[in-house]
């Protein structure tokens, strides 16, 4: 015979206080799930835990979507914003490593209102609140030292309302002022940019922020502002030499700005003839940017004296005094007339005895000579000496021409259009395509001609092609399937959860809850069924214990203690019984 010595506690030599805890909690556990009151609670705690999984997944199911509110905020706005939110009891939570806070989504656009009325992000840099807390006492380089900040931070603000920029920085050189002009300096200014992802800026777009910061500072010249990205790349041209003949990005805007008003001037008066998608035009426009400024100064021919214009008509006449002397100087007029020797009425005589005329003057000598030269010399003594002067001044034709041709004249258009064939429905219904007819081509031609403003001088050219299309009855905008749409993705993550959740709610149910529900409350058992079960019970009780029958000659004693041995065994069986014996009665 073995004799155990028992240790401390009534415990067995050598083993631990903890396993025996564990083992008596086990058998505990055991002897409760062994009586029906212990699985009862076992039953019910289970259920209770199954319960308590279903409510924890329809909350998990119904909570609320989280936004971003606000990200790539400073350490200070972080804190600033962090502490509105738990005084206003808004819930929040941190995402992407504590760069961005999100919030419920439907109360992001207004917390955002509320945050901004308080001021908040206020941005990494300071403003001119920055002066608002000057202390006393407080020197003027450190007055101007905090104003120069101050612009420097409003200047970093208004440049990242720019959508393309995220963040700014704004560094103003500003020299100390001199009265001397030698030694007087200009201000400079540098500005780094931030931009955001995948986005750019275009040349406007820095020319924009150059002008911008150039404005805010006194005699700050746009030449001395340079712009740089978080690259290094350097965006604005200071070493650009003013009025350079270079490419304006403008000049690009404005000619394609002019190609697509034309084309959709040509689309939309031909689509209501042709139908929609039934028609293609492009337009190439040769623009002249240059400026150019002419002077001319044309002095024409001199023009017919009858048909010119007289400027100016001056005369002058002078006479002289005829009581002077006069005559054919010498001794032959100061003598007296010889007397006539010939009758009056013959002619005088020449040299070679012919009549005397103007072109054959008497011979010298006679007398006919001597009257000649006394009737010259009395015609001489009696005629008056007159002067008389005439100047005539006419116009001198003079044209003077100043011309300046403006930039961005239109020099040359090109313009081409392609028009798909027509739909021929026939009487049975089918549709085929056929080719424009050359009346139909040539009103297209004519509609164009006008809707371009063509014109023959400038070189312009239009070709219209009439030719089937590829795909005439499809959208020109390929719509994505519908697994690939936001929309439907979104939508089908939303039904895949709820579906997830409801399946795992059905299994709960019917795997665990249901099963110890019935457990707890088991359905009433059939009349048949309780019939067997009955007669079985008694074949039992009259048997011995070891199997054999029981006479009837057995006592009344031995048949009570064989029903309770009967009850401690199997209870169900003799409720059951009663049940029946109640309800037979």
């Amino acid at each position: 015979m073995a004799v155990v010595v028992a240790g401390e506690g009534g415990l067995p030599p050598g083993v631990p206080a903890e396993a025996s805890a564990t083992t008596n909690m086990q058998n505990s556990f055991m002897d409760m799930a062994k009586s029906p009151n212990g699985r009862k609670v076992l039953l019910m705690l289970g259920s209770a835990a199954v319960i308590a999984v279903m409510i924890a997944l329809v909350l998990w199911s119904q909570k609320p979507e989280y936004k971003v509110l606000f990200s790539n905020f400073s350490d200070r706005d972080g804190g600033a914003i962090m502490s509105s939110l738990q005084a206003s009891n808004v819930p929040y939570k941190f995402a992407e490593g504590g760069g961005a806070i999100l919030v419920p989504a439907d109360k992001v656009h207004e917390i955002r209102l509320k945050l901004a009325a308080e001021g908040l992000p206020k941005g990494g840099g300071v403003g001119f609140e920055l002066m608002e807390n000057q202390k006393l006492g407080v020197s003027q380089f450190l007055e101007q030292v905090n104003f120069q900040r101050a612009l420097e931070g409003e200047l970093a603000r208004s440049i990242q309302s720019v959508g393309a920029v995220q963040a700014a920085r704004v560094h103003l050189a500003m020299p100390k002022a001199s009265v001397f002009v030698r030694d007087q300096q200009k201000p400079t200014a540098s500005v780094l940019l931030n931009l955001r992802q995948g986005r750019a800026l275009d040349q406007q777009q820095v020319s924009a922020i150059v002008h911008l910061v150039a404005s805010s500072v006194p005699e700050l010249s746009p030449k001395n502002v340079t712009i740089v990205d978080q690259s290094g790349n350097l965006l604005s041209e200071t070493n650009k030499p003013a009025g350079s003949n270079t490419l304006d990005p403008s000049q690009l805007k404005y000619v394609q700005e002019l190609q697509q008003s034309i084309t959709k001037r040509i689309e939309s008066i031909i689509t209501p003839i042709v139908g929609a998608n039934n028609i293609r035009a492009e337009a190439t426009a040769d623009v002249d940017f240059s400026t150019s400024e002419q002077a001319a100064e044309i002095y024409k021919p001199n023009q017919v004296p009858n048909s010119a214009t007289v400027r100016s008509l001056q005369t002058s006449e002078s006479r002289g005094n005829g009581n002077g002397a006069s005559g054919v100087p010498g001794a032959l007029t100061n003598q007296p007339a010889p007397n006539a020797t010939a009758p009056l009425t013959a002619p005088p005589l020449a040299a070679d005895g012919t009549p005397a005329t103007a072109t054959n003057p008497p011979a010298p000598g006679t007398p006919a000579a001597a009257a000649a030269a006394a009737a010259a010399a009395s015609a001489a003594a009696n005629a008056t000496p007159t002067q008389k002067d005439t100047t005539t001044n006419f116009e001198v034709d003079k044209t003077v021409r100043y011309v300046q041709q403006p930039m961005g004249g239109l020099k040359r258009l090109s313009v081409a259009v392609v028009v798909n064939y027509k739909r021929v429905v026939a009487k049975d219904g089918k549709v085929t395509i056929a080719p424009l007819s050359e009346t139909e081509k040539n009103q297209i031609t004519d509609l164009v001609k006008e809707a371009m403003g063509y014109n023959k001088d400038r070189g312009d050219t239009l070709n219209v092609v009439n030719s089937p299309f590829a795909g005439v009855e499809k959208d020109e905008i390929v719509q994505p399937p519908l697994w690939e749409r936001p929309e439907i993705i979104e939508m089908a993550i939303q039904a895949a959860k709820y579906l997830a959740i409801g399946i795992v709610l059905f299994l709960l149910y019917r795997k665990l809850l249901k099963p110890m529900l019935n457990k707890l409350n088991p359905p009433p058992p059939e009349p048949l069924a309780l019939e067997n079960e009955n007669a079985e019970a008694l074949e039992r009780m009259h048997l011995e214990e070891d199997g054999k029958p029981m006479g009837i000659q057995n006592t009344y004693q031995q048949n009570l203690e064989a029903a309770k041995e009967l009850a401690r065994k199997d209870p169900k069986v003799v409720a059951n019984i009663v049940k029946s014996w109640v309800g037979n009665d």
